[in-house]
């Protein structure tokens, strides 16, 4: 559906109408991709975090997660703690510097990852409306527009 019969609006400008379409749709994949994840009881902000320490192969300081974020938080350290209560990640103490102190997931936590891997490209197939040349050109846009 064309963004302006979506939200019953009309736009000054092209360069308006983009910027709306962007947010609008920011949060329509925001709010699937959340509904995906209600099963797992995590946040797409907790699904990031996992997948950052899954990625990076070894403990990270909080800093560094903060810094990789998709989504930025002030309070990611609550999002971490929630991940540390459910067992999916875990603190671990800089034996130099015990004031620094980073994070690590778990095998728990790996796990959810394998388990939301299997279904998760089959749950988002709104995506493939778009072929690969054309999801391409967006995704350079984007890249462009925040350059």
């Amino acid at each position: 559906m064309e963004i302006g019969e979506a939200i019953k609006s009309r736009f000054r400008s092209p360069m308006h109408k983009v910027v709306v379409n962007i947010r609008y749709t920011s949060n329509w994949l925001g709010a699937r991709q959340q509904e995906y994840m209600d099963q797992f009881d995590l946040t797409m902000q907790q699904f990031n975090i996992l997948r950052i320490l899954r990625g990076a192969g070894e403990a990270l300081n909080i800093h560094t997660v903060k810094e990789r974020m998709v989504e930025k938080s002030p309070n990611t350290t609550r999002l971490m703690d929630k991940l540390i209560d459910k067992g999916l990640i875990e603190r671990v103490r800089c034996e130099k510097d015990r004031r620094v102190v980073y994070v690590n997931i778990t095998q728990k936590g790996l796990d959810i990852l394998a388990k939301i891997d299997v279904d998760f490209d089959d749950e988002f197939l709104y995506i493939n409306k778009l072929s690969n040349e054309e999801a391409e050109n967006l995704s350079h846009l984007l890249d462009k527009l925040r350059s």
